[in-house]
């Protein structure tokens, strides 16, 4: 045992030194790399090298030489020479695959962390056709690859996933492009690091808990019956146009059985309420469980249509209802206590984003 450990000692030395020669190539590589949304593939940003068959395919030309000059076989002469043209044709078809391509990157929409991120991005080819290209995320395996094809002059749209773990604004992770196309012998790539930035909301609670009771503004006539869970309108007779979301589903079966008519929640009487999401409704839990929560009381009073708002320790956003009023609540959360700026700040407070 002691010899074994002693033959290990070194070894833990020239593994740190390895780890930290290799990130330095990294740092550096990357640096090599701008950042941007739309990129075109040239000679300076496409590279090659041959693949596992690639190498057993030169070493297998080897021999054949080998084989032909001891023995002075002209067909194995041939042969060796017919196959050494179709390897470097190969070379040359596999590296224009990528290069002229270009690559574009829809915006990204914002997700909750721990769920699945889409990247859209569409491959343009200006003359011909290309076939095999795969992409994926740089750090997940090769299996990961989604593979299309670029028609003439055309385009291809690629969907690329990832599930992002924390909350904030993230940017969006270093893209490889790839294809070994036509013979596997050689493997051309490109690595991209996108401009475009990720909106990572807080993981909602799962189960969600009920929403704060909501609070009736003083000097007004609370004309309101709340639901169970967090339905806040009143209900009023449907009218033609109302949109699906303020129709009371709960009692549609039974008006369709009794020959009853539809009702809608009449959300003008809504503004009689107060509902306020705060950072003190979640008292004895941890920062990120305390945002979790808070997301998903946005997302049950956005469903119920009613007005609320949101509050946070040194943040806090006026009554309101709407899609808008929703991201924003959400962004407020994403990037709480994150890095960044007064102005965005102050426009959280007041109610503008």
């Amino acid at each position: 045992m002691r010899a074994a450990s002693l033959l290990t000692l070194p070894l833990e030395p020239l593994v740190w030194v390895l780890a930290k020669v290799r990130g330095w190539f990294r740092a550096w590589w990357m640096a090599r790399l701008p950042r941007c949304d739309t990129l075109l593939l040239t000679q300076r940003n496409v590279y090659i090298l041959p693949t596992p068959a690639g190498f057993v395919f030169a070493a297998t030309l080897l021999v054949l030489l080998i084989a032909s000059i001891n023995y002075q076989l002209n067909l194995g002469y041939l042969l060796t020479f017919i196959l050494a043209g179709s390897g470097v044709v190969s070379m040359h078809l596999t590296h224009g695959t990528l290069r002229g391509l270009t690559l574009h990157m829809h915006p990204v929409a914002a997700v909750h962390a721990g769920e699945a991120a889409e990247l859209d991005i569409v491959l343009t080819s200006p003359g011909t056709a290309r076939w095999g290209i795969g992409m994926r995320v740089e750090s997940a395996p090769a299996s990961t690859l989604t593979w299309t094809d670029v028609p003439v002059g055309g385009q291809a749209p690629v969907r690329i996933s990832f599930v992002p773990q924390r909350r904030g604004l993230h940017e969006v992770p270093t893209l490889v492009a790839e294809t070994r196309f036509p013979l596997g012998l050689f493997r051309t790539w490109t690595v991209w690091r996108p401009a475009s930035q990720l909106l990572v909301y807080p993981a909602l609670e799962r189960p969600a808990s009920p929403l704060p009771a909501a609070v009736p503004v003083a000097g007004t006539a609370a004309q309101v019956r709340r639901a169970q869970g967090a339905d806040f309108e009143g209900v009023r007779g449907y009218r033609r146009g109302d949109p699906p979301k303020l129709i009371v589903w709960k009692k549609a079966a039974r008006a369709l059985d009794t020959g009853g008519e539809l009702v809608s929640r009449d959300s003008s009487s809504s503004a009689h309420w107060q509902l306020w999401l705060d950072w003190q409704h979640c008292a004895g839990l941890a920062d990120e469980l305390r945002l979790s929560r808070l997301a998903a009381w946005v997302l049950a009073a956005h469903r119920s249509g009613a007005d609320y708002g949101l509050r946070l320790p040194g943040i806090e956003l006026l009554r309101g209802q709407g899609d808008a009023h929703r991201r924003a609540c959400l962004e407020a959360l994403a990037l709480w206590r994150s890095e960044i700026s007064n102005d965005h700040k102050v426009a959280l407070r007041q109610g503008q984003v």
